[in-house]
């Protein structure tokens, strides 16, 4: 995970100016943003981010997914009930101000917009690899797609209502410290209260002091108590197509 600081106070005394040099464009003044529930457009970039969080981890001998299975995991023809599948909001970035968009799109999730007051200059050093093909009627070509949160229902039986596990957060490399972690996750928080779901938990890497204290500061409460388990590889295939007494699968 790659949280940033708090949000910054906007001014209405910094002008946004954007140039743009090969594949290169350099945002300065003003940054403007927008939290949307990603469709199946954007396959390529989910499928792009997912396998950079695996390199910023080091896992990238684990990263198996294809664009079809992740299609198949999060774009289903006959999807759960919205926010209890599997569920990515992208972060979107542009250096000039978003507009209402002029397409129905029924998402069921209105995008939520900001604008942050840049410190320092943010190059996009790939326009196009991660240009948004989100079409939302306005015909904006200058959106770059720079993060995610992936997350979904989980349930437990300490509860009569599900919760959110929220299994990721990741910015690229460029949009990191600029307040933005906050935004993306204070929306799925937001969506959770807003919604009926009781929590939003997951894990919380104790080496990473920087993601601690982000997690900390936006009101998670960490159990000592408790350590994460997991069953897989070679010890979950040990389970695989066991047979009871008479012979019969035990599932």
């Amino acid at each position: 995970m790659a949280p940033a600081p708090q949000l910054s106070t906007p001014s209405e005394t910094i002008t946004t100016d954007a140039s743009s040099e090969s594949n290169n464009v350099t945002i300065t003044g003003k940054i403007y943003t927008r939290v949307r529930l990603a469709n199946k457009s954007d396959l390529s970039h989910i499928y792009q981010l997912f396998y950079q969080i695996h390199v910023y981890h080091n896992y990238t001998h684990l990263y198996k997914a294809t664009e079809s299975s992740l299609a198949n995991l999060l774009f289903k023809e006959n999807p759960l009930p919205l926010f209890y599948g599997p569920s990515v909001l992208l972060l979107e970035v542009s250096p000039t101000p978003f507009n209402e968009p002029k397409n129905t799109i029924n998402e069921g999730f209105k995008p939520v917009l900001t604008t942050f007051d840049l410190k320092f200059p943010v190059v996009e050093g790939q326009v196009e690899e991660f240009r948004s093909k989100y079409d939302d009627g306005n015909d904006k070509s200058d959106v770059y797609i720079v993060g995610y949160a992936f997350f979904y229902a989980n349930y437990s039986c300490f509860y009569d209502k599900p919760g959110f596990y929220f299994e990721s957060l990741y910015f690229r490399e460029s949009y990191r410290k600029l307040g933005m972690g906050s935004l993306l996750f204070g929306t799925v928080a937001s969506i959770a209260a807003n919604n009926g779901f009781v929590s939003v938990e997951g894990i919380v890497a104790v080496w990473n002091k920087k993601s601690y204290d982000f997690y900390i500061n936006m009101g998670v409460e960490i159990f000592d108590e408790f350590r994460y388990g997991k069953l897989h590889g070679e010890n979950l295939q040990m389970y695989a197509d066991k047979k009871d007494e008479n012979g019969e699968g035990s599932c």
